[in-house]
């Protein structure tokens, strides 16, 4: 398992609608002390938010770049550093979906069931250029789709059917008050609750 570095900053969470939340990020090229600091304060931001997973695009990098620190089906831990990802996942009779509940840290406090495949596995390199691979059920498949969805501009908003994306619309705007304008540098007023067996990424 890798270790994630422990000496970042919290940053400001980017919400839905800003950029650079809604395209293609830029490929990373240049593995130095600006993207070790970067990877840390991801890996901060991520702690503080209490989430499983975060793309260098939830804090406003134009990056092709997530951290995560989430358990497996069985809940075995699994964590890592993942630049430009490529998504690997199952096809025909091999693919099965799971519908989970899904949240977002770029949405937060809202959740709604997002159908995904129950299995994936995203290579790419670590913030050093080592070659990395991860694959996985459960929870971690879902992490793993949703944060190389964020590389590519995909919020799990654009997944789902009008209905399903109007109510978690307006459960998030329900819960804005409690999630201030550079949270989670700031505390959440309220914190709520809810289920381990959903995503928050």
């Amino acid at each position: 398992m890798s270790t994630l570095p422990t000496n970042g900053s919290v940053l400001p969470i980017t919400r839905w609608g800003e950029e650079p939340m809604h395209h293609v990020n830029k490929p990373v090229t240049e593995f130095g002390e600006e993207l070790h600091q970067l990877v840390a304060d991801m890996v901060a931001t991520m702690n503080a938010a209490e989430g499983v997973g975060l793309a260098a695009n939830q804090v406003g990098v134009d990056l092709q770049l997530f951290v995560f620190d989430c358990p497996d089906k069985d809940g075995n831990r699994h964590q890592g550093v993942v630049c430009n990802p490529k998504l690997e996942l199952p096809e025909g009779k091999d693919r099965k979906l799971d519908e989970g509940e899904e949240g977002c840290l770029s949405l937060p406090g809202a959740f709604t069931k997002c159908a995904r495949p129950d299995w994936a596995r995203v290579t790419g390199v670590d913030e050093n250029n080592n070659p990395v691979s991860y694959e996985g059920t459960g929870l971690l498949a879902r992490c793993l789709q949703h944060e190389t969805d964020h590389t590519q501009g995909t919020v799990f908003g654009d997944r789902l059917s009008r209905k399903y994306r109007k109510r978690l619309f307006a459960e998030a705007e329900e819960l804005a008050p409690d999630y201030p304008a550079d949270w989670p540098v700031s505390p959440m007023l309220n914190a709520e609750e809810h289920s381990d067996e959903g995503l928050n990424a």
